[in-house]
């Protein structure tokens, strides 16, 4: 494989050399039986789905998994909070994503009340717990939370109206992302603060820019999760895009407020 450490590529050229590494990637999960498991959050209309899509795209479709759950039903609703998730957890060679997780519980429902602050705070205490047992039983777990501002986030929300292509990504909720961003921010900022560790860290996207987020996410799930011979064919991701989570991220300006 050509190196890929020509981060100034053009995206149609860089696009299909990560994805090849991503195969690569792939190949080896497999062949060695590792658990990976990817957790993709962020606000709506962030680019979690464009991102995905990009990444799996000649991924094995026997191999790759993208768990997408709607709002849990009346029975679910009476089960302990993880129990819905867990059979959707990877196997050995199992490459699996969530496109929202068990992270619903910090922000959609909070912000809309969906879940009682008692459950909130239950699930916060709780979650870097049950993250360090899969951790621990060889789940090979990345946290990904794609930021993008206001102002963009609003342009992307009147795409899918306006759009009839994108009219299926709509949902009920995203009337309520703008007038409760404050809300949402809020959120964010306790969940990231009280759920990254360092067993199950947060990685933070800024993802105005479609494209560079994109490419930045694919670097990143090489660099972390592939052997040596794979991972150093591929540069690193633009720390302007991407950036380990730290506290100081949510004052300094490099998360949208």
């Amino acid at each position: 494989m050509s190196k890929t450490h020509t981060s100034d590529l053009p995206y149609d050229e860089a696009l299909p050399k990560l994805q090849l590494a991503l195969v690569r990637l792939q190949q080896h999960a497999m062949a060695a039986g590792e658990k990976v498991l990817v957790i993709f959050e962020g606000r709506d209309a962030a680019g979690k789905d464009g991102t995905i899509h990009r990444i799996t795209e000649h991924m094995s479709v026997r191999a790759t998994r993208v768990v997408a759950l709607s709002k849990p039903s009346d029975i679910e609703r009476t089960q302990w909070y993880f129990q819905r998730y867990t059979p959707y957890l990877p196997s050995g060679g199992q490459f699996v994503i969530f496109n929202r997780s068990w992270y619903n519980r910090a922000g959609v429902e909070r912000v809309m009340g969906f879940s009682t602050p008692e459950e909130q705070e239950d699930f916060l205490r709780e979650v870097p717990l049950f993250e360090e047992m899969l951790v621990g039983a060889g789940v090979r777990l990345v946290k990904l939370w794609l930021d993008v501002s206001k102002s963009e986030q609003a342009e992307r929300l009147a795409e899918r109206k306006s759009e009839p292509l994108k009219v299926l990504k709509s949902s009920p909720l995203d009337e309520f992302a703008q007038p409760r961003w404050d809300d949402y921010t809020a959120a964010r900022d306790e969940m990231l603060r009280r759920t990254d560790t360092a067993v199950a860290p947060w990685t933070c996207v800024k993802a105005d820019h479609k494209k560079s987020a994109r490419l930045a996410v694919m670097r990143h799930l090489v660099r972390t999760l592939a052997p040596p011979e794979i991972a150093d064919d591929v540069a690193p991701p633009d720390p302007e895009v991407l950036f380990r989570f730290e506290i100081a991220a949510l004052t300094d300006g490099r998360l949208c407020r």
